[in-house]
């Protein structure tokens, strides 16, 4: 895995490194004054990634720059208004779902997840007791992450429809110690939002896709995302195909059970939701204004200078020293990015590969904060 917003990669692993395909001399871009065509040209056109997208929101005004293609065979061009797995940007959905709990009082921040899911985190040093919902929202419970169990193998077809339920994944990660004392440390662990999301259900007696539904996409008009469960293997049209990079080609990895995510990473949505989702979020329509300064208490990212967490949310400053909230999310086929600057601006740029290569990766950022900057 790799993290940052810059983003903390889901379901994208270094174990599959080895696998990527060796790459050739870059094309030239075609001339274009249009600076985020540019920035997305050379994600695809230099990158080699198939096809990619930004969506920017900037105070109801909605603009869509697309490049490359959705299906490597065909050609066919990237789809407008495509939806696409959006990975970890699911922690964000759940958090938010978490803290409206909070503030209903059926939830407390601070209370050890013992109190709601008895017996479910103990052995090996993990005590369910000393970790609270607030380590698990914000990366400081010190639990270590089941994905990196997950894809030790590098098996990639076993993977495409093992599909997992939540309590075992769970049990994957308390196979191993703590990697620190719950509240000492930081470092980003699926394992969290799957117990996030284990809380929810329990509490709710809902799905945590049931949840999002009614609290997030259903008010917000968000008709494009939703949380797939066990065995929903497919996307909904319209959609670009999702490719995982091979011995020498892409692997179409689109049809994927994505419950081995689960409320870690499992979310499909489209840019245009995702803006207006961040943009809703940032902007007190989803959160009463104590949770949402819950939300935003950070602390910092080790390894990364600029770079704070808070309750299922990153906060970086751009190279034009733009502030913004925000995810990444990245699971097989998919990479990407949305956030909201202070000023109400949005922004998703999504590629449909992943893992990317280290440079496609660094293209893929530079597009968002083109994407995203201050005008």
């Amino acid at each position: 895995m790799r993290k940052s917003l810059r983003g903390k990669r889901i379901v994208a692993c270094g174990t599959l490194v080895a696998l990527l395909a060796a790459t050739t001399a870059a094309p030239a871009l075609a001339t274009t004054a249009n600076p985020l065509q540019r920035a997305l040209d050379r994600v695809t056109v230099q990158g080699g990634a198939p096809g990619a997208e930004a969506v920017v929101t900037d105070h109801g005004r909605v603009t869509e720059t697309r490049s490359g293609t959705g299906d490597v065979t065909t050609g066919t061009p990237y789809p407008r208004d495509a939806k696409f797995r959006a990975g970890s940007i699911t922690k964000t959905f759940v958090a938010t779902v978490v803290l409206q709990l909070v503030a209903e009082g059926k939830v407390d921040l601070d209370a050890p997840i013992e109190r709601y899911l008895p017996g479910l985190i103990t052995g090996n040093g993990n005590d369910g007791r000393t970790i609270t919902v607030r380590n698990l929202l914000q990366h400081t419970s010190g639990l270590y992450s089941y994905t990196d169990d997950v894809l030790a193998t590098g098996d990639l077809e076993s993977l495409r429809h093992r599909g997992a339920d939540p309590g075992e994944l769970v049990a994957l990660a308390v196979k191993h110690p703590p990697l620190f004392a719950p509240g000492s440390s930081w470092s980003y662990s699926n394992t969290n939002y799957i117990v996030a999301g284990m809380l929810v259900e329990k509490v709710t007696r809902h799905s945590v896709a049931a949840e999002i539904t009614c609290r997030i996409t259903r008010p917000l008009g968000l008709r494009g995302t939703s949380l797939p469960g066990r065995g929903e293997e497919s996307l909904p049209a319209p959609h670009a195909r999702g490719y995982v990079p091979g011995e020498g080609k892409l692997l179409d990895f689109t049809e994927f059970d994505p419950s081995i995510a689960g409320a870690a990473g499992a979310l499909v949505s489209t840019g245009r939701d995702l803006d207006t989702f961040y943009s809703a979020l940032l902007g007190g329509r989803l959160l009463r204004p104590a949770q949402l300064a819950q939300m935003q208490r950070t602390v910092p990212v080790p390894g990364e200078p600029g770079t704070d967490y808070g309750l299922g949310l990153f906060h970086r400053t751009l190279p034009d020293g733009t502030r913004y909230w925000g995810h990444g999310g990245d699971i097989f086929g998919f990479a990407t990015l949305s956030g909201t600057t202070d000023g109400g601006r949005s922004a998703t740029v999504s590629a449909n590969e992943d893992p990317l290569p280290d440079a496609t990766r660094e293209a893929t950022e530079t597009a968002f904060e083109v994407a995203l900057a201050r005008k």
